[in-house]
């Protein structure tokens, strides 16, 4: 004799609505990684300053590390935002099970709650696209004013940094077109 066991919607609806707390929280660790590089990066740019006598080093490379920092930021967001999404999206299709958003608050199904959500979760992106663009201003900003010689002979370097930087700011100041949003047909 074989049982089926089926996992009651409340569960899958719990289970469901803390993956997205952890994908938030996931987010928000990456913002932070972020801006620990940008610094990190930055400090070892500084660190590397030559003196006399000392041979400069390939900081041609080290520049590089700035938008290669801020695309990887970007994916990781991009990544974020749409299982944010989707889970949202599942979690919508739970809230609409034998019509319960019809008497019940339901904060995935109901366009008030969602829009207002996804409205206050914008200052991420706001965050994240600043962060970006100070991030490389400062950084290549620096690598030129210190290495100013190096990077005059070797331009090709700066434009595929400042290509990358550009890419990645495109990337955050789009995320909000994968936002969740709410489907009224019901499933």
């Amino acid at each position: 004799m074989s049982k089926t066991y089926l996992v009651d919607a409340n569960y899958r609806f719990i289970a469901a609505n803390q993956e997205v707390n952890t994908r938030i929280a996931q987010r928000q660790q990456a913002l932070a990684l972020y801006v620990s590089l940008m610094l990190s990066l930055l400090a070892a740019l500084v660190a590397l300053r030559p003196t006399t006598g000392m041979k400069e080093p390939p900081i041609e490379w080290l520049t590089l590390g700035f938008p290669v920092s801020s695309i990887c930021f970007a994916f990781l967001n991009y990544k974020a935002e749409r299982a944010i999404s989707n889970l949202r999206a599942f979690l919508s299709v739970l809230e609409r099970l034998e019509n319960a958003h019809e008497t019940l608050p339901s904060y995935n199904t109901d366009p008030r709650w969602s829009n207002n959500a996804n409205q206050a979760r914008r200052f991420h992106d706001y965050t994240a696209v600043l962060l970006v663009a100070g991030g490389n201003a400062a950084g290549l900003g620096a690598a030129f004013s210190i290495y100013p010689q190096r990077l005059t002979d070797a331009p090709l370097f700066l434009y595929i940094a400042i290509f990358l930087a550009l890419i990645s700011m495109v990337i955050l100041i789009l995320t909000p077109k994968w936002s969740y949003q709410v489907h009224v047909e019901c499933d």
